[in-house]
């Protein structure tokens, strides 16, 4: 049976890109592109006229910005949206995640023509994903704009209380893998974790270089836990959160009384990158049953070794469910090992990490 074409929207104030981008997407079997927009505006009209399935955006846009755009959209028709933007706008690219864009594709650094040809192989990739995602959630009965909307957006800005860090090594590990739909999910997780409990996070989100470091400061200005961008070897305690550097994974090793996190280049064997399975894994092996996996949006199966290996090991596995998973893949596949506990929604994983570390699970 043939499905519908994906219905595309593009977004740029750039009249090369537009056309760049649109030729892209049209040479993707099952997209169609329906509409181009110079502008936030046009652009709103445009999703209300033709009920787009797809919006791909630029953020730097005159009249309304992209950020004006997301609000108002998200408000009044919520629909899937990938950012394009530059490596420049890395903390642009965030705010947007956090007003609902479900992913991003990072432009050059020059912007000049020709050059936009080079993310063709990445857009193809993301807009598959949504394509994936918009047959299961038909096959489901859901609509589309409406998982998305799953996740409420984050304030712009957030202030928790920084308690002192206590005598002594951490009392658990988390430990935290995502992909698509991660970084808002993620910052979800961070501003429900109780900021006083005795653990350290570690997290493996894939993400290109460049941007982790952005990520980790935008969690850590939530102001639950200290959380930074991993680098080298860094011994772990309480309160601390550290994001694995994009294009390399990240390692737990035993340190008397707590653990080191060490980051470390890919092997062979690392099907994705950060890897989730080496993160989980390596975390069971130093940890053992003081760890605790989470397992969050993403497409794929990173992560479903790992699991298994959390829960060999005597510790503790969290799965995102699917009502607020933007991509179920690797929640799923995690669950299908039967290493998972438990499966929460996106917005009840905080507070039960807090529950997991202060009291041991039976």
């Amino acid at each position: 049976m043939s499905h519908p074409a994906l219905r595309v929207l593009v977004v740029d104030d750039s009249a090369f890109n537009r056309r760049t981008i649109g030729g892209l997407l049209n040479e993707i079997e099952g997209v169609e592109v329906v509409g181009k927009a110079g502008d936030g505006n046009e652009a709103l009209k445009l999703a209300t006229q033709l009920e787009p399935d797809l919006i791909t955006l630029d953020l730097e846009m005159p009249r309304m910005d992209g950020f004006t755009f997301l609000r108002l959209l998200m408000a009044r028709r919520p629909t899937p949206v990938i950012v394009v933007s530059g490596y420049s706008a890395k903390e642009n690219v965030f705010r947007a995640l956090e007003l609902g864009a479900i992913d991003f594709v990072s432009k050059p650094a020059a912007s000049v023509s020709g050059d936009l040809n080079t993310i063709g192989a990445e857009l193809r990739e993301k807009v598959l994903l949504v394509r994936q995602l918009s047959r299961l959630s038909s096959a489901e009965g859901r609509s589309l704009s409406g998982r998305i909307s799953g996740y409420p957006p984050a304030p712009e800005t957030e202030t928790g209380t920084r308690r002192g860090i206590a005598v002594g090594g951490v009392e658990k590990l988390i430990v935290i893998g995502a992909s698509t739909g991660g970084p808002t999910a993620l910052i979800e997780v961070f501003r429900k974790i109780p900021p006083h409990i005795p653990a350290a996070v570690l997290v493996a989100q894939h993400m290109p270089e460049r941007f982790t470091r952005t990520f980790a400061e935008r969690l850590d200005r939530l102001g639950r836990f200290r959380v930074a961008e991993a680098s080298e070897r860094v011994r772990l305690t309480p309160r601390q959160a550290l994001v694995c550097p994009g294009g390399r994974c990240l390692d737990v090793r035993p340190s008397d009384p707590s653990w080191d996190a060490v980051v470390v280049p890919p092997g062979r064997d690392d099907r994705y990158i950060p890897s989730v399975d080496r993160l989980f894994c390596s975390a069971a092996h130093a940890a053992g049953k003081r760890v605790i996996g989470v397992v969050l949006t993403g497409m794929g199966s990173d992560g479903a070794k790992g699991v298994l290996a959390i829960k060999e090991a005597g510790g503790y596995v969290i799965a995102e469910s699917p009502e607020t998973s933007v991509i179920y893949g690797m929640p799923g596949a995690a669950v299908k090992t039967g290493a998972v506990d438990e499966e929460l929604p996106i917005g009840e994983i905080g507070a039960r990490l807090g529950e997991l570390v202060e009291n041991e699970p039976q």
